[in-house]
């Protein structure tokens, strides 16, 4: 299989088709990994991240598209809100993508409440300053059958608690959900990286796919 064959993927001319109508002029990313697009290979697929793919789309339609991708490995929610929402709020982007949390869930310390709190705040703050806000949650790796067993349920149950509490901020601001803890490819040992953390090229063209059809 490859991305022209994959049929949870969309080729360059589908993405541009559904973006016909949609026109956008400056992009911020605010998050982690997930924003800063660490992956690893996959025959067949662009090695590109999910975040990367979307723009050369939105570029496809808008070749004006200016980016500022603030995402960086390894940051929990308070650091991701502490370290970017300024600047991508002195950017004053149309359109953004936030994944923060992801290094929160699986600490001993792990407090969704305040998880919550600090995506509430960036989200909130983007929305209110007109942007369109694109928020993720994860693949269910769990159901994949590559995370030892002893570790598999938790690895679900927390996944799928921070996809839980992201898709009440997103409602609440009025910001676009994309929720894949339950798609088809939790369960495909094939989208995910070597590190059992991450995706890879094919998880990641498989993750625009999903948001550009939200969008």
């Amino acid at each position: 299989m490859n991305e022209l064959t994959d049929p949870y993927c969309l080729t360059d001319d589908q993405a541009a088709g559904l973006l016909a109508e949609r026109t956008w002029r400056r992009f911020a990313g605010v998050g982690d990994s997930v924003v800063e697009g660490v992956r690893e290979p996959a025959e067949g697929y662009r090695d590109e991240s999910w975040i990367d793919r979307l723009l050369r789309w939105i570029r496809l339609v808008g070749p004006d598209l200016t980016e500022l991708n603030l995402g960086r490995r390894d940051l929990r929610a308070a650091e991701v809100r502490a370290t970017q929402l300024a600047a991508a709020l002195d950017f004053r982007p149309d359109v953004a993508a936030v994944s923060a949390g992801g290094n929160d869930m699986f600490r001993r310390d792990f407090d969704p409440a305040a998880v919550a709190a600090d995506l509430s705040a960036i989200v909130g703050s983007l929305r209110r300053s007109g942007c369109e806000v694109i928020t993720l949650g994860f693949f269910d790796i769990g159901q994949a059958g590559i995370v030892p067993e002893r570790y598999a349920a938790r690895s679900s149950a927390r996944i799928r608690q921070l996809g839980e509490l992201t898709g009440e901020v997103a409602a609440r601001h009025g910001a676009l959900f994309v929720n894949l803890n339950d798609h088809p490819l939790s369960k495909d040992p094939t989208i995910y990286s070597s590190d059992l953390v991450h995706l890879n090229a094919r998880g990641n063209a498989v993750v625009a796919a999903e948001v550009l059809r939200r969008l």
